[in-house]
């Protein structure tokens, strides 16, 4: 999951706008994904407190970063 996100990541980076717009969406989607994966090791004692907050921390600023993006594309890219 997380090879995943970094390739949709690195793909919409050298995409067309139209193109882009699909591969963020996935990616955040990834991520997603990820945040309740990690939260599911974490409630099932898979990964200890501090690990969790670790990852879960750098996944909510990713989340943070690839909002930003997706808003800079949604006001860059004329409504049709």
């Amino acid at each position: 999951m997380f090879l995943s996100s970094i390739e949709y990541c690195f793909l919409a980076s050298y995409s067309q706008i139209a193109e882009k717009t699909i591969l963020l969406n996935r990616c955040i989607s990834r991520v997603d994904l990820l945040k309740l994966l990690v939260t599911l090791a974490w409630d099932t004692k898979a990964i200890d407190t501090n690990k969790y907050a670790v990852i879960s921390e750098s996944l909510f600023e990713i989340g943070r970063m690839l909002g930003g993006w997706k808003r800079q594309l949604a006001n860059k890219t004329p409504e049709r």
